[in-house]
């Protein structure tokens, strides 16, 4: 594991950024958390097709367990109404868990196909849960001329909580 961890820290610092590619929800079904699975053009010389859609549609996933509504959500809620919200600070809440499963999964793609491609997923919790941003690296030692295309905006770094509370 300390090689992958060795590729993503290689990648920062050796490599610059090219540009970045956003990724944006999808409200199609209403507004549950889910990004779109339309592969971006800038990544097309960069990652296969079926790989990216593979790392949305698991992220998707995640995000829909964190959702879910089941007994746990709704002794979640009883406890926090009992204890005056104070459980909180003693225990996650299921959304919570389910975040840092989704921190621990984009670090773990990052390390194993990302990063070797000279691309960085950033957490969605990182943009407020609005994208998923994929920065794409060029080495330093190769020659600027392989623009690969514009971006789509600047994301702004506003660390929003995606809505982690309580229901």
């Amino acid at each position: 594991m300390a090689t992958e961890v060795h590729n993503l820290q290689e990648l920062r610092r050796s490599a610059s950024l090219a540009t970045k590619v956003f990724i944006q929800r999808d409200y199609s079904d209403g507004t549950i958390c889910q990004f779109q699975t339309k592969f971006p053009p800038e990544l097309d010389s960069r990652i296969e097709r079926q790989l990216f859609e593979e790392t949305v549609k698991t992220l998707n996933g995640f995000y829909a367990e964190a959702e879910k509504i089941g007994g746990s959500s709704y002794l979640e809620g009883c406890l926090a109404c009992a204890t005056a919200y104070f459980i909180f600070l003693c225990m996650e809440t299921h959304y919570e868990k389910v975040l840092k499963k989704i921190s621990r999964y984009i670090q773990e793609q990052n390390e194993k196909i990302f990063a070797p491609r000279g691309l960085l997923l950033t957490d969605p919790v990182e943009r407020g849960m609005r994208v998923i941003e994929i920065s794409i690296y060029e080495d330093r030692c190769s020659s600027g001329s392989s623009s690969s295309g514009s971006s789509s905006g600047s994301g702004s770094s506003s660390g929003g909580g995606g809505g982690a509370g309580a229901r």
